[in-house]
């Protein structure tokens, strides 16, 4: 028997069935990360689960997404020379409309992309996809300086009283810390400044680009991704409503508690750390 076989047959109705149980309303905000395998063998495949949650946010309802940009040369000063001057002469620049988004995060973030009437923000490295009532909010205005921070989707889904759904996705992948990070006061923040390939007056342009280290971190943490850390403190500080959502873990966390939550985590921990 092969492994498709052996994992468990996921319906539409199933997923459904699984999202309204673990708390997912009409109308909501939602942030989603999503492992697909770790849902199962899902009939009608990745855009079921998209259809799914849609389905239940009603109109009034908005999912989003990290798209990101697939193949972009955020790392580039780190590549063996030739492969850097390939990149500065030949790397198309980042087009929102058409770039593809980062498939190593979740294949979902591609589907709704290209899905029709989904809108993406304009952030050459972290830019997000939405979809629904407040997509375009979601999307529009993000500033390319510091791109996770007071105008960025992550805050706009704190403020909306949003909410961050993970189907099989690890804890130390929920993206809005990096927001967190941006609020959190301690001194010594680490910082990257990278180029990226854009677009200005139909030219190709590099511009570069400023942000807290959202690769490394903020600081140097011993052990575990500090994000991991977080979120299993958060729910064993009894916050949030986990199940199973077809064989996936699955959590629901509000937005802006969880950033409180990880701010406050932040500064108690980080404070003193060189």
């Amino acid at each position: 028997m092969t492994k498709n076989n052996q994992q468990s047959i996921i319906t539409l109705s199933r997923i459904t069935r699984d999202l309204k149980n673990l708390g997912l309303q009409p109308g909501d905000l939602i942030m989603l990360h999503s492992s697909v395998k770790a849902i199962g063998w899902v009939v009608g495949g990745p855009d079921t689960v998209l259809q799914a949650i849609l389905n239940l946010l009603g109109q009034k309802g908005t999912l989003m997404m990290l798209a990101g940009w697939e193949d972009n040369p955020y790392h580039l000063p780190e590549w063996p020379e030739e492969k850097q001057t390939a990149y500065l002469e030949e790397c198309p620049p980042f087009n929102p409309v058409t770039s593809r988004a980062n498939r190593n995060w979740s294949i979902l973030n591609e589907y709704l992309r290209t899905r029709p009437g989904a809108r993406r923000s304009s952030h050459p490295e972290g830019s997000f996809v939405a979809a629904g009532y407040l997509a375009r909010h979601i999307t529009e205005n993000q500033s390319w300086q510091y791109g996770y921070g007071t105008s960025s989707p992550l805050a706009k889904l704190c403020e909306g009283a949003g909410k961050v759904l993970l189907l099989g996705a690890p804890l130390n992948t929920i993206t809005l810390l990096h927001y967190a990070e941006f609020l959190t006061n301690i001194p010594d923040k680490r910082i990257v400044k990278y180029k990226m390939p854009v677009l200005q007056n139909g030219q190709r342009v590099w511009v570069e680009l400023e942000e807290f280290d959202t690769s490394r971190g903020i600081i140097d943490w011993p052990g575990e991704d500090y994000f991991g850390t977080i979120g299993k403190e958060y729910i064993k500080s009894g916050k949030g409503t986990s199940g199973k959502v077809g064989g996936a873990q699955s959590y629901l966390f509000d937005a802006k508690d969880l950033v409180n939550f990880a701010v406050h985590w932040m500064e108690h921990n980080f404070n003193g750390i060189k």
